[in-house]
């Protein structure tokens, strides 16, 4: 990318050609690093780079106005009047949006940034390159020899920094760096009969105790050496936080002000309006988004590169704050936009990039008390093909992986069969035993598209599992 203009002159170049009566522009460069393993063995490493610039132009219509989005990868210099015109006749084109309003001001004139104390709007983008990982791949090296020959590891790891950089005819010059790394480990016995997984997330991988990854995963190829079959039924049954979170991630996607207002999801309330204000859990529980989490941090300000039912492009820019979805086990707030927010008479409270679950109640213990405290039940390390199957009450149907085990007495006795669940995580809420210690987790299912989460494990009185999986 020689020579190419920088996100901030592409944004100010847009703006410029720009002839429509408002416009937003949105600029990202994002840049990435990777190593795979296989059988105890490093494979591939590779680091990429990419660019995608957004154009929305508002075509203001007396009281209402249209939209036009055009999205394109690799823009050139030359190439940025040809992709504001698009959008541009995509708007005269279009009919008036539903979300009309004006956009986010800033209060002042002139370009600023808000990035939380670290680069400013004039800054170079965030960039990251394989010598990040390059201790971890030091650690893992050793890893891996030192499994030989009684297991086999497989996994990878990655890291992403994406820079956004944020402007409108309205003033705002916002830019964010994201940071974003995960690392997955799966171990197998050296037949390949038991097989194991566990995740973790990281902002720059100083963090990852590789060793003790797999350490957990010798302990629960070991528990596997006995194998119990039990029939489908509902168990009492232990979510480890990568659980949990699968779980209340798909939740949270589905906790939208505009449908819930309209009678169509689990947060509708008979009769009309939202469940807002409802007792969801008897535990003090606390559902929570906070773009300035310590570890979990995320843009403090609306992204919208598109409008939907809960997110509007004449909200980019709109500063984001801590929002309690969940307050001590009752629905606090559904995620809005301006425009779905006063739909729904709520406040409005945008989405935001990370979750976490807490709870208030003292002495909250670890998943292995949790295990030691345990009469007879079931333990998992994770789900996997989450689908929905009703969204009237959330009834989400998926299967368990890499491990599905049988606690008797406070003891792991056995692995036992996987299974296919049907379980809603609203009705789940309102079945919590217990309540764990909240850390940083990694969703196995939704970790491609959502990962700064925190959880905490969790009992749950009659998890249903509908049928025997025959899925390894």
């Amino acid at each position: 990318m020689t020579g190419a203009l920088s996100p901030q002159e592409t944004v100010e170049r847009a703006l410029t050609a720009a002839k429509s009566d408002d416009c937003v522009v949105i600029a990202e460069e994002t840049s990435a690093a990777n190593l795979r393993w296989a059988g105890n063995t490093l494979t591939t490493n590779g680091v990429s780079r990419s660019r995608q610039l957004t154009v929305i132009a508002i075509d203001r219509r007396g009281d209402s106005a249209a939209t036009g989005v055009v999205s394109r990868a690799g823009v050139r210099a030359g190439q940025i009047e040809d992709v504001v015109r698009e959008a541009e006749h995509a708007a005269a084109e279009s009919t008036p949006a539903e979300d009309t309003g004006e956009l986010i001001r800033t209060g002042k004139p002139g370009p600023f940034g808000i990035n939380d104390g670290g680069p400013g709007w004039d800054a170079q983008p965030g960039q990251t390159e394989i010598g990040l990982l390059r201790d971890f791949a030091a650690a893992l090296g050793q890893t891996l020899r030192t499994a030989e020959p009684g297991r086999k590891l497989y996994g990878f790891a990655e890291h992403q920094m994406g820079s956004t950089f944020l402007g409108t005819s309205a003033g705002l010059r916002l830019r964010h760096d994201q940071p974003t790394g995960r690392v997955e480990l799966n171990a197998k016995s050296a037949d390949l009969a038991r097989s194991a997984w566990t995740g973790v997330a990281t902002r720059d991988f100083t963090d990852v105790d590789i060793a003790g990854l797999d350490a957990g995963l010798a302990e629960r190829l070991s528990w596997a050496e006995r194998s119990v079959t039990l029939p489908a039924g509902r168990y009492e049954t232990l979510l480890p936080p990568t659980a949990v979170s699968d779980l209340l991630i798909y939740t949270y996607w589905s906790a939208g002000a505009k449908e819930a207002a309209e009678g169509r999801t689990v947060f509708s309330k008979p009769g009309g309006g939202t469940r807002i204000g409802e007792r969801l859990s008897a535990q003090p529980v606390t559902l929570s988004s906070d773009p300035r989490a310590p570890g979990l941090g995320c843009a403090p300000f609306v992204i919208s590169h598109a409008s939907g039912p809960d997110s509007s492009v004449f909200d980019n820019g709109l500063p984001l704050g801590r929002t309690n979805w969940i307050r001590d086990g009752s629905l606090a707030a559904l995620v809005s936009s301006r425009h779905s927010a006063g739909l729904a008479g709520l406040p409005v409270t945008p989405a935001i990039d990370n979750l976490t679950l807490a709870t208030s109640a003292a002495g909250a213990p670890t998943l292995e008390q949790m295990i030691s405290s345990t009469g007879r039940g079931l333990l998992l390390t994770c789900l996997w093909y989450i689908r929905e199957v009703d969204p009237q009450t959330l009834l989400l149907t998926g299967l368990t992986r890499d491990g599905v085990y049988l606690v008797e007495k406070g003891e792991v006795v056995g692995a036992v069969n996987n299974f296919r669940f049907n379980e809603s995580p609203v009705g789940m809420l309102g079945r919590l035993l217990e309540v764990g210690v909240t850390e940083p987790t990694l969703p196995r299912e939704w970790g491609d598209y959502f990962n700064r989460a925190a959880m905490p494990p969790v009992r749950v009185e009659g998890f249903n599992m509908s049928s025997v999986s025959q899925a390894s």
